[in-house]
């Protein structure tokens, strides 16, 4: 069945100028009559170049014709080691970002990280309202990150983002962490405290209708090293301790996603990081913690997994650990067939038998249910 379907909202939220003009959308059908290649695409969430619509971008022919499920959104090329990749000033992202809604024939999941403070793609140098980071929040009343949430939830929906990748639940419990501490990405070294303000925070932006992925599961916090350039091993480091946010969240019902992250943990797994690893990701996410919404990887081209594992065991690997998308944010590296090329992997593994076509269906169906909750 399908059919179409003005976004609806999932919470109470502020008038949104971005939609005066109601997107339409084909409703995603379920998985019993959606096509292999539709289940597929909605699978992965990509990056691309471009700060203005451009018909001669790769990602039009992504979302018209490969039908990705999500956008990532980044203020700097990596590769290119240069500012404005896709995000210049406040009119032009929201041009930017409306051309993509209606490229996509489906509703379409546009994200971001913007945790505040460091990690803020949305910047006041651009144009856009300055923000506070988690750890500066982590000293104050947990109305301030209500507060926080809400402002900076407010602020993507006006753009027409309805994902935010935050907060973060990693505790901070090596302060010489160069991904987490020292970018001020925790709220505390306490899990409780880090629990109790990533509440406050999640509901800030379900009051202004955005939607949260909290991350990096099961624990980044005591790492010494950084995913993005090789493998980071926790296993003289991690405690269980990480993973009381997690808990937390998804016991109170406002866990609306999760992300992977590639450290590597022997006493949780002695062959995988968390992305790849069926004990991490179906065992203690979705077993023992009993959640059933989207799992996301980390950015699948980090060095952790492009340099330790190659892309097709890579890509079945994380599906059949529980992942049910697969993000690739083409800035670490630049692939422009990257969504060609995972689709094909992923289309040769059900039919030569790796990948079951009843856990490809699981994912979708998690995918088709959280976008039924998007606003834009």
């Amino acid at each position: 069945m399908t059919g179409t379907a003005v976004f609806t909202i999932f919470c109470s939220t502020p008038p949104n100028p971005f939609t005066n003009t109601a997107l339409t959308k084909n409703i995603l059908p379920p998985a019993s009559s959606a096509s292999l290649d539709l289940k597929l695409g909605q699978m992965l969430l990509i990056g691309f170049r471009g700060l203005h619509p451009d018909e001669t971008l790769p990602v039009v022919r992504d979302l018209r014709e490969e039908q990705v499920g999500g956008i990532i959104l980044f203020d700097y090329d990596v590769v290119l080691k240069q500012k404005n990749r896709n995000v210049k000033t406040p009119d032009q992202l929201a041009g930017l970002n409306r051309w993509l809604h209606e490229l996509s024939p489906w509703p379409l999941l546009l994200s971001i990280d913007q945790e505040g403070g460091l990690v803020n793609r949305l910047k006041p140098e651009f144009g856009f309202p300055a923000t506070r980071s988690h750890h500066t929040l982590g000293s104050l009343a947990p109305e301030e990150a209500h507060q926080e949430g809400f402002l900076i939830g407010s602020t993507l929906r006006e753009y027409g983002i309805n994902l935010n990748f935050a907060p973060t639940l990693d505790v901070n419990i090596n302060p010489d962490n160069p991904i987490i501490a020292r970018r001020e990405r925790s709220f505390s070294s306490d899990p409780e405290t880090v629990a109790r303000l990533a509440e406050s925070y999640i509901r800030g932006h379900h009051n202004a209708g955005v939607l949260t992925c909290v991350k990096h599961f099961p624990g980044h916090g005591s790492s010494q090293a950084d995913t993005h350039l090789g493998m980071v091993d926790v296993t003289d480091t991690w405690t269980d301790a990480e993973l009381i946010p997690y808990r937390h969240i998804i016991s109170k019902g406002i866990c609306d996603m999760v992300m992977s992250c590639h450290v590597f943990n022997r006493h949780l797994d002695p062959l995988y990081p968390g992305t790849l690893s069926s004990a991490i990701m179906d065992g203690i996410l979705r077993m023992d913690m009993g959640f059933d919404g989207v799992v996301i990887s980390d950015d699948m081209q980090m060095r952790a997994i492009s340099h330790h594992f190659g892309l097709e065991q890579a890509v079945v690997t994380a599906i059949n650990s529980g992942v049910d998308m697969l993000a690739y944010g083409n800035n670490l590296d630049f692939d422009p067939d990257i969504v060609i090329s995972v689709k094909r992997i992923l289309k040769n593994a059900v039919d030569d038998g790796s990948l079951d076509i009843s856990r490809v269906d699981q994912a979708y169906e998690r995918i088709r249910k959280i976008k039924q909750r998007i606003t834009l």
